[in-house]
């Protein structure tokens, strides 16, 4: 997939599946139940054991079905690794110049982490994709709507504190798209392996998000 083509697919998704696991088993359990769900971005965490080896087969196995990502990136090293195993976007809680450029050398969709205007507009014009508004806990769909006034023209995605009941609010406020952790990947179904019910609940989130733009 070219990265056009990644990024207007993971802006249609409208969320992106922030996905913690202890192992490659349950990585791919996970993404099978969330794609299954119509949540088809999936970002896997670079803090879970065998990230790279689970992009590789979630690649292989759910194809252009999904759009595998990595997350948690904190260097540029780890970002080639991902990429090399079939990450299709990069998504990191942090800006650094050196991982937008890997991210470029291979034409693969930048998503780097910043808080406050400056940093937000600091990584846009060093050539970031989507700018990860992060933590956004405290924050609010009111700060991007604010941020979208005098900056309409960056593109910018919520992660921490994205739930059910407000991704529809953020992607009204001008967000591109929602990250959702563990609101989405619920640990309580991960741990009773209740595959069935984590997709009911991706579908919850896909509609919302759906429901935000229609």
């Amino acid at each position: 997939m070219k990265k056009a083509e990644c990024l207007q697919a993971v802006k249609e998704s409208g969320v992106v599946a922030v996905i913690r696991a202890g192992g490659p088993d349950e990585l791919l359990q996970i993404t099978r139940a969330l794609n299954k769900g119509g949540v088809r971005a999936l970002e896997i965490t670079m803090t879970s054991p065998g990230a790279i080896e689970t992009i590789k087969t979630a690649v292989e196995e759910l194809g252009d079905e999904a759009i595998i990502g990595v997350g948690s990136v904190l260097d540029a090293e780890t970002a080639r690794m991902a990429i090399l195993a079939g990450a299709q976007f990069v998504v990191s809680p942090v800006f650094k110049p050196e991982l937008v450029a890997m991210c470029k050398r291979y034409s693969k969709v930048c998503i780097p982490g910043a808080f406050t205007p400056t940093e937000i507009l600091t990584a846009w014009e060093a050539g970031a994709d989507v700018i990860k508004i992060f933590p956004a806990t405290k924050l609010g769909p009111g700060f991007i709507k604010d941020l979208k006034g005098p900056m309409p023209q960056i593109e910018v995605t919520p992660t921490g504190g994205v739930t059910l009941e407000n991704t529809a609010e953020f992607i009204k406020a001008g967000a591109a798209f929602v990250g959702v952790g563990s609101a989405l990947v619920d640990k309580k179904l991960v741990a009773e392996q209740n595959w069935d019910a984590l997709s009911e609940l991706a579908a919850k989130f896909a509609a919302a998000a759906k429901s935000a733009r229609s």
